[in-house]
């Protein structure tokens, strides 16, 4: 089979991206711009096609009459027409499991680093600040312990019972929020306005569809009533923005960290960019679940997945 990779730049250089076994052509490309014409033209004649980020909608599905299978590097599946697929019969595949540890620790790193201010600390050893003040410290902001406090976490997977693990090792009360406007299904959960208000910390960790697009909203961040941080390495649409970045100003919660962005890499004018400096704002440029390992292993799932369904439609 033909298969083509539009996107294999989204990887670090030092990852093993051996091709899967069965292919009898096998083309990549870096990146790939959002141009229909020229995706459709990379991909005439494949049947296979790996991407991570590119958009494929019903206008490239409908003129590759070739192809069979579209495997996504990732777990989110938004950038595919799904309906499309199931239409034309084509396969997709994402990957799932790969980030388990690189995605946890990257959630505490970014909520220590909140909670500590830690880039703005950096940035006054950095700049002289400390040396002009004179003092053996500064504390100019103050280091918030994650002990006691009461971590809400939106979107209980893998991912969210791992970052419940590592919270609880810090001396964290975790709550785990139900779905909005739902009873709570058993007594490990809790119904989703209790956990805004009674969250120091909210980590989001939850899919990006039509009822968590921005989840996060005027409406729900009034209700956070301890001005917590809020944590997202989940999908940037489920924060509005603009809605955030008043939040932060008006001091109605404490900070945000977040690896994520309604639009990727981030726009000139996303309000966000405004909040940038404040001490207890941090992002990442969604490399959350991109450890090596995590990497690694997830071209291995990928390998094995695009190599079964080639055994499958070898022996139909």
């Amino acid at each position: 089979m033909q298969a083509v990779f539009l996107d294999k730049g989204t990887f670090s250089d030092g990852v093993d991206l051996s091709a899967p076994a069965g292919l009898s052509d096998y083309t990549t490309y870096d990146d790939t711009p959002e141009d229909n014409e020229i995706i459709k033209e990379r991909c005439k004649n494949a049947e296979i096609i790996i991407t991570n980020k590119v958009k494929i909608d019903a206008d490239v599905i409908s003129s590759l009459p070739n192809l069979k299978l579209i495997q996504l590097t990732a777990t989110g599946m938004n950038n595919v027409d799904q309906d499309t697929c199931a239409e034309h019969d084509v396969t997709l595949y994402n990957v799932a499991g790969y980030a388990v540890k690189s995605v946890p620790e990257h959630t505490f790193m970014l909520m220590l680093s909140a909670m500590r201010s830690s880039i703005y600390y950096h940035k006054k050893v950095a700049d002289g600040s400390w040396q002009d003040n004179g003092n053996f410290c500064l504390l100019d902001i103050p280091l918030i312990d994650l002990e006691d406090k009461t971590l809400g976490i939106i979107g209980v997977g893998t991912i969210g019972k791992r970052v419940t693990e590592i919270a609880r090792a810090f001396g964290m009360t975790v709550l785990w929020a139900d779905h909005q406007g739902c009873t709570p299904r058993n007594d490990d959960y809790t119904a989703f306005d209790d956990v805004l208000a009674r969250s120091d910390v909210i980590s989001l960790h939850c899919p990006l569809n039509d009822q968590t697009k921005h989840l996060i909203n005027d409406d729900t961040l009034a209700k956070m009533t301890k001005q917590p941080l809020l944590v997202n390495v989940a999908r940037g649409g489920i924060v509005d923005s603009q809605a955030l970045t008043n939040a932060i100003n008006s001091e109605q919660i404490i900070g945000y960290a977040s690896d994520v962005f309604e639009q990727e890499p981030i726009t000139d004018d996303d309000p966000l960019l405004s909040i940038s400096d404040h001490p207890r704002v941090i992002f990442s440029p969604h490399n959350a679940w991109g450890s090596e390992s995590a990497q690694q292993t997830l071209w291995h799932i990928l390998c094995k997945q695009v190599a079964d369904f080639i055994d499958n439609q070898a022996n139909r």
